[in-house]
């Protein structure tokens, strides 16, 4: 029986994949931006099975991402392999707001995919997604998007080329400006193949919303000229806009073992009835046919993304689903969490000085782009629950601990403990919508006497409530029912690229480290059950 892909295969805020085969393996890269941390690589042997494997950018010495703006950070990574080696190569955006980019781009290798990765180099900073290109004659080539800032100019200047040294880690020669994309626009994301005596050149254009889209050109010689595919673009969910994967764009391509052609690629699926994706923009998976005047298409004949592609003929490798709870009982931190712009210290987190808890000290607030103390995962579901018990004794109300949901600074949900000099120890609801803070005051209950405080949060599409018990068993409504939309790319204009987070979270404005011990963390997927479970 045939296997079938079903997309998205990676859910939940994992954009921008690259998507690369080496032997047997196949192994995805995609963007994290402020989360380190940095890229997450997924793996893969039969293509509809995925696992997250391993975080190349693990130090600071490659990635320091303190004071990096929300949605800045890691853009877009290019993996590619070569002669043994693997290639990373990832941008570094520390300013997105205005007509400037302030941005790096950077590469680090390794001869193992789990590392270790070695220390960055340096390329260039003249635009975003960068791609790196091993030619046949052993010959490396940088492509890249041309950012332009000027007045009366298209911000978006085509596509540029640069060659790489190896020997000496730096681009030598003349840049060459190579294609300038279609009527489309906003061209961006160059990946480069080769194939029967042509180099393909496959970019994003239309910017990553409603018009987003992937067209292929092509040229007999490296540095152009390139032709368009006539019947453009690729891929793109424009104009239908009730299509359930949405926004589909940005991809890479990949050839399996028999000479199948494969096309992984960014999607949306949006809150139903609305434009509001919580889940961020995730990762699917198209084949592909060549036709007899050379060039792509989808094999179901459609620009359309399919829900359900069959997968390559290729033994099916399950792997061993990740647990739903974590009791803490590990050395380290699973690899479903990211904590927000600084590594996971114990300076600050601990799984060892009280072992079977997750100890953390309050730092700074949930608006800072410096010194969090958050650790969170990605909200892969539109019905899930997500639940903790923690102990933590606050002595000012500028000690908090809890369970967040969290998009950005600007807009998050926090279910948190703390002291009020009037009501004593109580537990209540906090949320930042499009900057604006509010306490739902009126909410909050008292948890004098508590000595374990179970919180609870469960996402029903676009509602999420909170819950409080101090036994797990009977449990109590906190706050009203919040608008899971507002964790969404879009909401309110941001134009974000990430998506809805949740975790556990600890501060101490008055910057005494009060710290909290979260005994175990739960994220599972659910129905009808949880709501049951949770009235009253």
């Amino acid at each position: 029986m045939t296997q079938l892909i079903q997309n998205p295969v990676l859910t939940g805020f994992s954009p921008d994949a690259s998507i690369i085969r080496v032997g047997d393996d196949y192994y995805m890269a995609t963007s994290t931006f402020e989360w380190f941390p940095g890229v997450q690589i997924h793996h893969s042997r039969d293509m509809v099975h995925w696992r997250l494997l391993a975080y190349p950018l693990t130090r600071t010495s490659q990635l320091d991402l303190r004071g990096i703006p929300s949605s800045g950070g890691i853009w877009a990574p290019a993996l590619s392999y070569d002669q043994g080696v693997f290639y990373l190569i990832y941008t570094v955006m520390a300013g997105r707001k205005g007509v400037f980019k302030d941005l790096r781009n950077f590469l680090v290798t390794a001869t193992d995919i789990q590392g270790p990765w070695s220390e960055p180099v340096f390329l260039n900073g003249s635009g975003f997604d960068p791609f790196l290109f091993h030619d046949t004659d052993g010959r490396k080539w940088l492509f890249n998007m041309q950012w332009d800032f000027r007045k009366n100019h298209t911000r978006f200047g085509g596509i540029v080329m640069q060659e790489y040294d190896p020997a000496e880690e730096r681009l030598t020669g003349p840049i060459r400006s190579i294609y300038k994309g279609t009527a489309i626009g906003v061209t961006e994301a160059p990946m480069v193949y080769k194939r029967n005596g042509y180099y393909y050149l496959l970019v994003a254009e239309g910017g990553t919303g409603i018009n987003h889209a992937a067209t292929l050109a092509r040229s007999r010689h490296l540095e152009g000229p390139y032709e368009t595919d006539p019947n453009y673009p690729l891929l793109t969910t424009h104009p239908y806009l009730d299509h359930p994967l949405q926004q589909s764009g940005h991809s890479s391509l990949v050839e399996t073992q028999q000479g199948e052609w494969y096309m992984a690629h960014i999607c949306a699926r949006m809150l139903p009835g609305t434009r509001m994706n919580p889940l961020g923009r995730e990762t699917s998976i198209q084949a592909c046919r060549w036709t007899e005047e050379g060039w792509l298409e989808l094999a179901h004949g459609s620009k359309l993304p399919a829900l359900t592609v069959p997968a390559p003929a290729l033994e099916p490798h399950p792997f061993s689903p990740m647990p739903a709870k974590d009791d803490f009982d590990a050395a380290e931190l699973g690899l479903q969490y990211q904590t927000l712009r600084v590594p996971a210290e114990e300076s600050w987190l601990s799984l060892r000085e009280r072992p079977g808890y997750l100890r953390m000290r309050g730092r700074e607030s949930l608006v800072s782009w410096h010194r969090q103390s958050l650790v969170a995962r990605r909200i892969q579901h539109f019905q899930c629950v997500t639940e903790t018990c923690v102990e933590f004794e606050p002595e000012h109300f500028m000690q908090m601990a809890g369970i967040v949901c969290y998009y950005d600074e600007a807009d998050y949900y926090y279910l948190r403990i703390t002291h009020d000099e009037l009501r004593g120890k109580c537990i209540g609801v906090v949320r930042s919508q499009q900057g604006q803070y509010d306490e739902y005051i009126a909410h909050e209950i008292s948890a004098a006497g508590w000595e374990q405080h179970y919180l609870r949060a469960v996402i029903d599409d676009r509602s999420l409530n909170f819950y409080a018990s101090p036994d797990g068993r009977e449990w109590k409504v906190i706050g009203p029912t919040l608008d899971m939309g507002a964790l969404s790319d879009e909401y309110g204009g941001k134009l974000g690229f990430t998506g809805g987070m949740v975790g556990l979270c600890a501060q101490d404005l008055n910057g005494t480290d009060k710290h909290a011990d979260f005994d175990y963390f739960l994220y599972e997927e659910t129905k009808e059950k949880t709501k049951e479970k949770t009235k009253g």
